[in-house]
């Protein structure tokens, strides 16, 4: 068997050891840029798409629109339930109208009328049986007359006197209380009815629109994924010896594919936990393949880099 001079040995693990430690000195990646998807809170038709695919959006742009038919009726009920709410407040609020004071007025006088004949009826009757000129029964059914007529009178001045205090403060409270629950309900079906045209929540290129016009979406599906931000960022796995080097808001060099100069990038975030093993399960010489992630945003001045390209960052 042919042996390998010692020095080729060396000069091979020389060569592996240069080539792990330039290795190690970058954080490698892809540019990303926040992924917004819009979903759909209702099962409904899409009715009109107004931005193409692929095009730059503003936050409040419209994206998306569903047929609202059945919510702007969901809504016109709420405003009629308010309406309704409004009316019997002011009711109760204003109290009794003129005229059902003044029936509530006459009922108390003829009430009061007509236990005066009573009244009249049973005295006469109560000197005709002292007499023994009237019987016993027909002395009682003149005083369950008068007596009836009283309850009768008293009753209407009740009545009356209902009218002319006015609503009770339990009533108006309750009147209150239901009226707030229908502006509730008319504000959550107006909300309902505004979710029904979906706008871009930030600036960003619309990257995809999975329904097409006519469909029917399902609840919950997305309408339309956004890719936020103006520029985008390296998103790098930073390995464990540079993690405690690298913080947020230092400045980091970036070398994208297909461009010939790095550029300048600012950490805006990095990872305080491991992205694979835990420390403690590994020795010394394992750690150092421990990765950090971190996301480093470039300028806006290369909003026009696309999504997905690969990048290295050098490491202080």
């Amino acid at each position: 068997m042919r042996q390998i001079p010692i020095i080729s040995i060396m000069l091979v693990m020389l060569c592996l050891t240069g080539c792990d430690q330039r290795q190690t000195n970058v954080a490698l990646g892809t540019l990303e840029r926040d992924r917004i998807a819009h979903t759909a809170t209702i099962n409904e038709v899409v009715t009109d798409l107004p931005v193409v695919q692929g095009s730059t959006v503003h936050k409040g742009q419209i994206l998306v629109k569903l047929d609202d038919t059945a919510q702007k009726a969901e809504v016109a009920r709420a405003h009629a339930d308010v309406a309704e709410a409004m009316a019997n407040l002011d009711k109760l609020r204003n109290g009794a109208r003129e005229e059902e004071v003044a029936a509530a007025s006459a009922k108390v006088a003829g009430s009061r009328a007509a236990l005066v004949d009573s009244q009249a009826n049973y005295k006469r009757a109560e000197e005709l049986a002292a007499q023994n000129l009237m019987s016993k029964a027909n002395l009682s059914r003149a005083l369950a007359t008068r007596d009836s007529d009283q309850a009768a009178l008293d009753s209407a001045e009740e009545e009356l006197r209902e009218l002319t205090n006015g609503s009770r403060p339990e009533d108006i409270q309750m009147a209150e209380a239901h009226l707030d629950a229908t502006k509730a309900s008319l504000a959550a079906q107006e909300k309902k009815l505004k979710d029904l045209t979906i706008r871009a929540t930030r600036n960003g290129i619309l990257d995809n629109l999975p329904w097409n016009l006519g469909e029917r979406v399902t609840t919950g599906s997305p309408l339309a994924i956004v890719m936020a931000g103006d520029a985008p960022y390296a998103r790098v796995y930073v390995p464990e010896p540079y993690r405690i080097k690298i913080s947020v808001g230092d400045q980091l060099n970036v070398h994208i594919d297909g461009l010939d100069k790095a550029i300048s990038g600012k950490v805006r975030w990095i990872s305080h936990e491991p992205a694979f093993t835990p420390y403690y399960a590994l020795n010394q010489d394992e750690r150092a393949r421990l990765m950090y992630l971190a996301e480093i945003q470039l300028s806006n001045e290369h909003k026009d880099l696309a999504s997905g390209v690969p990048v290295q960052v050098d490491l202080p």
